[in-house]
């Protein structure tokens, strides 16, 4: 057993994650490399490669790396699991009007619990992943708080990982700019991985095509939800659409309506299939409702904090004032925050770190 301890490590088989098992390993701690098997491409019907994380090719660069350096590797089948959950909650949200946030509902109820399962019945007192973020112990909480590359930057997924999580959670990586990381791949010896290109697409549709996947999940879905009402902000009738769930807050592109301006989607409405359109200015919202908020920083926010809320992963924020209302959280913007999307995540920082968040609510 090593002095500075045992540390199960989530290896996706990518630069990242592979550095920060490699890191742990050359810094004395006694690495477990551990790949979660969460979905395959077979089952969502792609034609594309497959790639990211949950392939083959991942799983056995990951083995690779950990037998090359020295250190045990595992793998966990958590398909059934990640289906029951995620894939099931994205199919939900789409049909109540809502956008889903898969990533956070992963990392939430699925890939951190996976890991602390596992970490107890390997007797591994942390768990570590190739996020790019931070997590400290201050005044007996388990704050979360940015990378240092910003660009990078995870902790916006991060939200609603629990104390007893972060607790024992390390992020070897988020100390260092992404170019850093590349550099360290390479004195490692994982060139291949170092100029690997990245994909940031959703792992369980490879082709970026959510309505297709839609589609496969809910029988005659096209057939149940078509002729609905495409209305202006004022209730005027525009046209007819697809289908409400075919359609997000913000969109412009693939509306197929021609209005002699642009239009953005504004509104879902699935009690009637009706989706609201209007202009770019239309989007502005003054305040939102959060739901399901997890407090990290503090057991609680204070009716009045002042906070920067971002709203989607690479939003830059927004200045707010955040009030306890019922058992929701409202915010307040200083200045008019676009496309606020019920179902997307919303995350509260003071500073460089994350007060908490939640799930827009619809209003």
């Amino acid at each position: 057993m090593s002095k500075k301890g045992k540390v199960l490590v989530a290896m996706s088989g990518g630069i990242d994650s592979s550095v920060a098992a490699i890191m742990l390993h050359e810094q004395g701690y006694e690495v477990v490399g551990l790949t979660m098997k969460t979905w395959d491409y077979v089952s969502s019907g792609s034609n594309k490669k497959e790639t990211g994380c949950c392939s083959l090719d991942s799983i056995n660069d990951a083995r690779s790396i950990a037998v090359e350096h020295g250190f045990h590797h595992i793998i966990l089948d958590i398909r059934e699991e990640f289906g029951d959950y995620v894939i099931n909650n994205f199919v939900d949200e789409y049909l109540a009007g809502r956008t889903p946030n898969p990533c956070v509902m992963c990392n939430t109820h699925i890939k951190w619990e996976a890991l602390l399962k596992r970490a107890d019945m390997l007797d591994c007192e942390y768990i570590a992943t190739g996020h790019y973020a931070k997590v400290r112990e201050e005044n007996n909480r388990f704050v979360v708080s940015r990378g240092l590359d910003r660009f990078k930057d995870q902790s916006y997924v991060l939200w609603g990982v629990t104390q007893e999580c972060l607790s024992r959670t390390m992020f070897p990586v988020g100390g260092f700019e992404k170019e850093k990381i590349k550099d360290m791949a390479r004195n490692m010896g994982l060139h291949e991985l170092a100029n690997k290109s990245e994909s940031y697409e959703i792992c369980f549709i490879p082709d970026n095509d959510y309505r297709s996947f839609l589609k496969k999940k809910v029988e005659n879905l096209e057939e149940r939800f078509k002729g609905g009402k495409f209305i202006s902000t004022s209730g005027k009738a525009l046209g007819e659409h697809k289908g409400y769930p075919f359609y997000t807050i913000g969109q412009r592109k693939g509306l197929e309506i021609a209005l002699g301006e642009p239009m953005y989607v504004t509104k879902i409405v699935p009690e009637t299939n009706t989706v609201v359109l209007g202009t770019f200015n239309d989007l502005d919202k003054d305040e939102m409702f959060v739901r399901d908020v997890n407090y990290v920083k503090y057991a609680s926010i204070i009716d009045g904090t002042e906070a920067l809320t971002m709203i989607r992963s690479h939003d830059k924020g927004t200045a707010s004032t955040l009030y306890n209302h019922n058992d929701q959280m409202r915010i307040v913007f200083h200045s008019p925050a676009k496309a606020v999307a019920p179902g997307q995540s919303a995350v509260f920082y003071e500073g460089e770190d994350v007060l908490g968040g939640g799930f827009i609510e619809k209003k």
